[in-house]
């Protein structure tokens, strides 16, 4: 399995306001021919993985009825849109024959449930796997979605850059930093700069388990280069196609 790779910091070293390393994923290529070899996650270092919807939805609705449960062959068919459920197929498909790879079992046989919401404790958290040896985050937009695995709560988001108008309707319900933040630019950079705080922001709530049920203002994540992890989490971009964002959120020991 390919290891996860950190992009090298530009030399001389960077200002302050220079662009943190971007993690880069690998891609899900080969998964869909064949089990990935095990290579498990280190303590502290996410291991990402990137699915090009395009490429693999005919090979992933060809494996989905061996390889997915019950249920989510029945979320997959509740998609109305083509485009959806190919991308539903192509991230499961491939959650599964990675999973698969790192317990050493058969991809059907995984068991994943649903850890207690750290809000009101009913069983509607994160995804969780017997044992909590493991952990995983999993995010689909059209086109692209992302996976991540580590040894500790993990969440991860990736999203394509919405237009203006929804920029515009959607900036009010971040940090009032964020917000600020966001004014001050020139209109044509607020788009992606949004995308930087929602997809850090999402990673962080979906690392928690509580997701958009909590208030998105209520942590600071910054929209500018830098990410600005809340206290315990780390909190790192992710390398994407243009015009996507994606974040990947840790917590820490």
């Amino acid at each position: 399995m390919t290891e996860l790779i950190t992009t090298s910091p530009p030399k001389p070293p960077p200002s302050p306001l220079a662009a943190a390393p971007a993690l880069a994923p690998a891609s899900l290529a080969a998964v869909y021919v064949a089990p990935p070899p095990a290579s498990s996650p280190v303590a502290g270092t996410p291991q990402v993985w990137l699915v090009d919807t395009a490429a693999h939805r005919v090979t992933a609705a060809r494996y989905a009825p061996s390889l997915l449960d019950r249920q989510e062959l029945a979320r997959a068919a509740e998609f109305l849109r083509e485009a959806d459920r190919d991308a539903y197929l192509c991230a499961h498909v491939g959650l599964r024959r990675l999973l698969g790879a790192y317990l050493g079992l058969a991809p059907r046989a995984v068991t994943v449930s649903r850890a207690p919401c750290p809000g009101c404790g009913e069983p509607h958290g994160r995804p969780v796997l017997p044992g909590d040896a493991l952990h995983f985050s999993l995010s689909h937009c059209e086109g692209l979605s992302l996976l991540a695995f580590a040894t500790s709560p993990v969440g991860v988001d990736v999203e394509a850059v919405p237009p203006p108008a929804t920029v515009a309707e959607t900036a009010d319900v971040l940090h009032p930093r964020e917000a600020a933040e966001l004014a001050a630019l020139p209109e044509a950079e607020r788009a992606l700069a949004f995308t930087r705080v929602w997809t850090r922001k999402e990673a962080y709530l979906k690392g928690l388990g509580v997701g958009l049920s909590e208030d998105p203002a209520a942590d600071y994540v910054g929209s500018g280069p830098v990410p600005a992890a809340p206290p315990g989490w780390s909190l790192t971009d992710v390398v994407v196609p243009s015009g996507h964002c994606a974040a990947v959120a840790l917590s820490l020991p």
